[in-house]
């Protein structure tokens, strides 16, 4: 049993998810600047993909509604500038 290419597609989006999170505890990365929920919509997708190999339904319902809201930070962090 090794390491496919699905699962490092979803570590890496794992992985923008927890540097985002961190820089917005850090004050580097406001929750208001577009690149928040753009990097949660990125690291969203990418573990959305990894799940279309491995199929968790409820881990699939998170990234959906993660996405949606990503999609929503974005349309209203862009709006206000």
């Amino acid at each position: 049993m090794g390491v496919h290419l699905y699962d490092l597609v979803g570590f890496t989006g794992a992985a923008v998810l927890i540097a985002a999170y961190f820089a917005n505890q850090q004050g580097q990365l406001p929750s208001d600047d577009w690149r928040f929920p753009s990097a949660n919509l990125a690291g969203s997708v990418l573990i959305f993909v990894s799940l279309l190999f491995t199929w968790n339904l409820p881990s699939v319902v998170i990234e959906i509604f993660w996405a949606a809201i990503s999609i929503w930070g974005i349309i209203r962090s862009l709006s206000r500038r």
